[in-house]
C-alpha cells in the first residue's frame, strides 16, 4: 500500500535521534507535497553534507579538503584550555556563548548505561598523547558534561584519566539543572554556569 520509495525512506530516517517510524512517515509525506524546487534545494543540502568529514584533533565537523577545524586551525584560541563536551551542538552552544577562546574534544553520545563506546576511549587516548606531545600540562581541563547521573559518571572517570595531564580540571557549576542538558541551556544560563565551574 506504501510505495517503496516512501518506505526505503521511514526506514532510513526513522534511525535518526528522535524519528521514529511514524515521524519519519510524516515527514516523508510533507516532503512529497513540496515543490519541485524545494525538495531540489533540500537534496543539495543533504549531499553537501557529504563532503563533511571529522576534524583529527578535536572531532568537531570540518570540510573534508581542510586540514583541521575552523576552530583547530584559530591560532587566536590557547591550547593551554580545552574543554571535553559531548555533541556537536554543545560545542555550539559554547561557542554561541563567546566567553570560551580554548579548544575542545567532542566525545561523542554517551549511552545511556554509562559506559564509554570504544570510539569515545580512543579520542581521549588520542588527547592524551596530544597533551603529552606538547610537552607541558595543560592549564585547565573543564569537563563540560550534561549534569546527569552519566555525565557526571563520565566526568569522574575522566578526572581520573587526566589528573597528571591538566594543572586543574574542572566542571561546569550548578547553573543548569541537574538533568538538563547544555544544547538547551540559555546564554544567561550557561555563562553562570561557565563562571561557577570548579
Amino acid at each position: 500500500m506504501i510505495p517503496e520509495a516512501i518506505q526505503r525512506f521511514i526506514s532510513a530516517f526513522s534511525r535518526l535521534p528522535s524519528m521514529g517510524p511514524r515521524q519519519a512517515g510524516r515527514l516523508a509525506f510533507f516532503l512529497t507535497s513540496l515543490d519541485k524546487a524545494t525538495r531540489e534545494e533540500l537534496e543539495r543540502a543533504l549531499h553537501v553534507l557529504g563532503t563533511m568529514d571529522r576534524c583529527g584533533e578535536c572531532f568537531f565537523v570540518k570540510q573534508q579538503d581542510a586540514a583541521a577545524c575552523s576552530i583547530c586551525s584559530d591560532r587566536t584560541r590557547t591550547e593551554a584550555v580545552l574543554a571535553i563536551v559531548e555533541k556537536e551542538t554543545d560545542l555550539l552552544t559554547f561557542e554561541k556563548m563567546g566567553a570560551f577562546r580554548g579548544k575542545y574534544l567532542v566525545l561523542g553520545k554517551l549511552a545511556e548505561r554509562g559506559i564509554l563506546e570504544p570510539a569515545q576511549k580512543l579520542r581521549l587516548e588520542h588527547l592524551k598523547q596530544t597533551i603529552r606531545k606538547r610537552d607541558a600540562l595543560l592549564e585547565e581541563l573543564i569537563i563540560a558534561l550534561n549534569p546527569n547521573s552519566i555525565g557526571d559518571f563520565t566526568a569522574d572517570f575522566i578526572a581520573r584519566e587526566f589528573k597528571d595531564l591538566a594543572k586543574k580540571i574542572t566542571r561546569l557549576g550548578r547553573g543548569i539543572p541537574t538533568g538538563g542538558e547544555i544544547e538547551f541551556a540559555d546564554d544567561a544560563t550557561l555563562a553562570h554556569a561557565f563562571e561557577r565551574r570548579s
